[in-house]
């Protein structure tokens, strides 16, 4: 069985019973195009978010996105948090951070309560709702790193990991006022 995605040119093809989804994307039929659009670092990222979007919606959710799947893993810690260290652990801005908490609170997945030590503050935590969520979807998740690394050995997946936080590292981004 095939199922056409939203997006640029994927599919994921649902033919293997032992085995998850596999996802194969429509590359350009030039040679020289395909290796001028291959040299650039952000082509590749781009169309990697593309095939991982695409992916989620077809095999996670439809209703919750990735980053706020981030945010239900992130306040699954212990000790509640203020919506100002969830934006930097997500590495959101702050209006992003605060619409993204205002549409969880508003679906009932994590609640605001007073923070003891700062009365200017709230901290974050899960409602039994985000907490039934976030068990729903890890496996999916896990089944989503799966397809979408299928192709590499797991030393592979480990170096890209590294390679992408290297990337988004605070080393990479350096001074970027030059």
């Amino acid at each position: 069985m095939r199922r056409r995605l939203p997006g640029p040119s994927i599919t994921v093809r649902h033919d293997a019973p032992r085995c998850a989804a596999r996802t194969t994307a429509k590359l350009p039929t030039k040679p020289d195009v395909l290796s001028s659009l291959s040299r650039y670092t952000g082509s590749l990222v781009r169309r990697a978010q593309q095939r991982h979007v695409a992916i989620w919606l077809s095999e996670v959710s439809t209703e919750i996105t990735s980053v706020q799947f981030a945010a239900l893993a992130v306040l699954q810690q212990p000790s509640g948090i203020n919506q100002r260290q969830l934006g930097d652990e997500l590495d959101l801005d702050r209006s992003t951070i605060a619409d993204l908490v205002a549409r969880m609170v508003r679906n009932g997945l994590i609640k605001r309560s007073d923070d003891p030590d700062d009365k200017r503050s709230n901290v974050l935590s899960l409602t039994a709702a985000g907490k039934k969520q976030f068990a729903t979807l890890r496996p999916r998740v896990d089944g989503l790193e799966r397809i979408l690394t299928a192709a590499l050995t797991s030393q592979e997946s480990v170096e890209l990991r590294r390679l992408l936080s290297v990337m988004l590292s605070e080393r990479a981004w350096g001074d970027c006022s030059e």
